[in-house]
């Protein structure tokens, strides 16, 4: 998977991705509960797109004045414009040579627009989409522009496949050496820096699964050339066990790195289709992958389905585990009878979320294995997993 920007045959001009200049000429943005866009392929190869209207006029052509600039030789240089009045949208031909379409016919001068209409260009195809604001607040236009460029920085986010894996260590309570990581994610796109932006954007386009699935190639991708590479916890989002694909998507993350420790991470309140849990985990072990519960006693805990699943670790919540040197007696006796319970069935309990020498020394009492928090160590770049 490519690291890099790629070289895109058409671009979106500066003063078109929802940024505070406009450009000269263009009509000021105005306080508005909703904001148009063209979704689609801006070539053949790439995936589709959502840009933004976000100046009227808003030109389309080939020309290097156009707000979207469609290099393809079917556009003509001022090809079309679209006239945003926020609860319409005009689309104007400029008399252009291969002719503007709407829903599969050729227009004469103008048409007001619709969501999910199919516009063309010459031969460059785009579905008409319309995003509404929060009702009843006073950042209505602030709320809107942001999201539309949330949006264009998502699709970047995508293209040039700018995630950067940071890894959390894992450690062995006894010794405190590292054992594993846990890969988290960060980017250095401004507005998606932190995971939880990053999937907000991808839950408004349905691009959860697709971004999880990035990250953990990304991630083993980057970590195979350390020799020896290291143990790494992927996470995965509960969508995914939802969709087909799981399967070709660990089949490929084996085929990247064939010899590297794997463990797939699944969220504890995701595993509610035991028989899927136990095919999910057959196809894990014929690859060499192995398979941990995340955030164990954060709500329903799932008991039968460790007995049928069987995972290789189970990762105790941090809220089982904060201030458990503090914690009351009967506190520290159920958490003690769940850790010697999930060690009878040859299962590694984690502590998750250390944060202090005490809380570190009350798990090591309760007889957890592994454990992982900032006191061990906060989530760092690749450049310091070797060191």
């Amino acid at each position: 998977m490519p690291n890099g920007p790629k070289n895109h045959p058409a671009e979106l001009r500066p003063g078109s991705l929802g940024a505070s200049v406009l450009q000269r000429g263009d009509a000021p943005a105005k306080s508005r509960s909703a904001m148009w866009f063209l979704s689609g392929r801006l070539s053949p190869k790439e995936d589709v797109r959502h840009i933004p209207i976000t100046c009227s006029p808003f030109l389309i052509g080939r020309g290097p004045n156009a707000a979207l600039c469609l290099a393809s030789m079917t556009v003509s240089s001022a090809h079309a414009e679209l006239i945003d009045a926020e609860t319409s949208l005009t689309l104007r031909d400029l008399g252009s040579t291969n002719g503007t379409y709407v829903n599969g016919k050729r227009m004469v001068g103008t048409a007001e627009l619709h969501g999910e209409d199919l516009v063309q260009f010459g031969e460059m195809p785009f579905r008409v989409l319309r995003q509404n604001a929060p009702a009843n607040t006073s950042t209505v236009c602030e709320d809107v522009m942001d999201r539309a460029l949330a949006l264009v920085q998502f699709d970047r986010l995508m293209n040039e496949c700018a995630v950067v894996p940071h890894y959390q260590p894992i450690v062995d309570l006894r010794n405190e050496q590292v054992w594993a990581f846990e890969v988290l994610v960060r980017t250095r796109i401004v507005g998606l820096e932190t995971p939880a932006s990053m999937f907000s954007v991808a839950a408004q386009l349905n691009l959860e699964t697709q971004l999880s699935r990035m990250i953990r190639a990304k991630a083993v991708q980057e970590t195979r050339p350390i020799v020896p590479p290291p143990h790494l916890f992927l996470n995965t989002h509960p969508r995914e066990l939802q969709e087909p694909g799981i399967r070709e998507s660990m089949e490929a993350v084996r085929t990247l790195s064939p010899f590297q420790q794997i463990t797939l991470e699944i969220h504890e309140k995701a595993v509610t289709d035991a028989a899927a849990m136990v095919e999910l985990r057959s196809l894990l072990r014929d690859l060499d992958v192995g398979l941990a519960f995340d955030d164990f006693g954060a709500g329903q805990a799932r008991l039968l389905e460790l007995t049928r699943v069987h995972p290789d670790y189970l990762k105790f919540d941090m809220a089982l585990i904060r201030s458990i040197d503090l914690a009351p007696r009967e506190h520290r006796r159920m958490v003690g009878s769940l850790v010697r319970m999930v060690r009878d069935m040859d299962i590694v309990p984690v502590a998750e979320g250390i944060e202090t020498r005490e809380e570190r020394d009350a798990c090591l009492e309760l007889d957890f294995e592994l454990s992982q928090g900032f006191y061990f160590g906060k989530p760092v770049a690749l450049r310091h997993v070797s060191e």
